[in-house]
């Protein structure tokens, strides 16, 4: 969410990040409920003064003049009421109003309509050449007999799967290496829960915008999450924290639900855009100092590509441009992992900034010791792992041409040493 007082001093700068993002938020609507409410506000502080002073008065008033005073407080009154009822229309409004209003990018994001735009700044790793006609994943998973899409679909519907014996070891070898190699690096592992309220869902910044994408309890009012984010995030929502125990730096494993809703026949081959998954997610919460959220930012991009580095998996680096960020975005790095059967690189992570878009929302906010003042904190975050998607360029790219998939040697002491998966007999 952003500071009123910023919209109100500079509005055009608003304007042109929704333009940008491609996101509807109406400013001037927003500025004219806003001076209304404060028009409203400020004359319920002078009719309160008012009342005050009046009743104040009336016992030393002779009764001549009593009435006259009884009878100004009551229109006092009617017209506290009627102003009551102004905020009470208008409060609603204004608060839905703010909260479509974007984050404007970093000012070296390019404008650009949406990911076709982004612009690429490095490639890591050699793309692998065969010498044999190499598989994709699905056709690997059903010779290896780990990967079962018929039956997932038959039991779960479009854009579920089984995995099983060494492709679930494998998918779990994954996830848990990137555990320990975020917590050797100073990270808090977390259990998560994954039902959240919806002020969760706000306080991040997923409401309003995300709710055709989220599976809603409504019965219970309740939401699966779509990334251990929202909970990580989340967590201390609310608080004041001190400054000594910033930064927090958390690693949480989550399974992670979307609906894909919109993306009917888009990537519907294999387990790369599926409804449910499990993600490693790394969150930062820092001091209100845009050098160290940019620090930061840098540090949890070099932790995803250490992980990928570590799996011997090729990969760019790519800024992603206005029209592909979300809301609440002042910039993000996408990383894309080479996947042959895709013919190119796809997406595997995210790594944003948010500035204090999401704790202003929440209330997360720390005490500095210096001025003794309350200030919100940043907030970034970025995939460490998501799998199965990641399983696409593991099988690919280390496949042999007799069948069998090597296992990335840091994977290994996962899968009690295997180092080979076989084809069955």
């Amino acid at each position: 969410m952003i500071d009123i007082k910023l919209i109100r001093d500079n509005p055009d700068l608003y304007i042109q990040a929704a333009k940008n993002k491609r996101i509807d938020a109406n400013i001037p609507r927003l500025l004219e409920a806003d001076n209304r409410l404060r028009d409203a506000k400020t004359k319920l502080q002078d009719i309160a003064t008012e009342k005050n002073r009046v009743g104040k008065s009336v016992p030393k008033l002779a009764a001549s003049e009593k009435n006259t005073a009884i009878a100004r407080l009551s229109q006092l009154k009617q017209q506290e009421e009627q102003l009551n009822g102004e905020v009470k229309t208008l409060q609603p409004e204004f608060d839905a109003l703010l909260l479509e209003v974007p984050q404007p990018a970093d000012p070296d994001v390019s404008t650009g309509k949406d990911d076709t735009e982004n612009v690429e700044i490095r490639r890591e790793g050699q793309v692998r050449q065969f010498d044999f006609e190499p598989k994709d994943h699905v056709q690997l998973g059903l010779a290896l007999d780990i990967i079962d899409i018929e039956r997932g679909v038959k039991l779960a519907g479009a854009r579920n799967y089984f995995l099983k014996g060494d492709g679930a070891l494998l998918h779990w070898a994954v996830l848990r290496f990137a555990i320990d190699f975020m917590v050797a690096r100073g990270y808090l592992p977390m259990a998560v829960p994954l039902l959240m309220r919806d002020e969760a869902m706000q306080g991040t910044g997923y409401y309003p915008g995300a709710e055709e994408q989220t599976y809603r309890m409504e019965r219970d009012e309740l939401n699966l999450v779509g990334t251990a984010e929202v909970p990580l995030t989340a967590y201390r929502m609310g608080e004041i924290l001190s400054a000594e125990e910033l930064p927090l730096k958390t690693v949480g494993l989550s399974s992670c639900f979307r609906r894909e809703a919109g993306a009917a026949g888009k990537d519907t081959y294999g387990l790369y855009r599926i409804h449910q998954f499990d993600k490693v997610e790394q969150v930062v919460v820092c001091r209100n100092d845009v050098d160290e959220s940019n620090r930061f930012h840098a540090e949890i991009l070099a932790n995803s590509e250490g992980v990928l580095k570590a799996l011997g998996l090729p990969y760019r680096v790519v800024v992603v441009c206005t029209g592909d960020l979300g809301r609440g975005q002042a910039k993000k790095y996408d990383v894309e992992t080479w996947m042959p059967s895709r013919g190119g690189y796809s997406e595997t992570h995210s790594a944003s900034k948010f500035y204090e878009f999401q704790a202003r929302r929440m209330n997360l906010r720390y005490k500095d010791p210096q001025t003794k003042k309350n200030f919100f904190c940043h907030t970034l975050n970025n995939t460490v792992i998501a799998s199965p998607r990641i399983l696409i360029p593991i099988l690919e790219l280390y496949q042999n041409a007799d069948g069998s998939v090597t296992v990335p040697q840091v994977l290994r002491p996962y899968l009690a040493g295997k180092d080979r998966i076989m084809p069955r007999s």
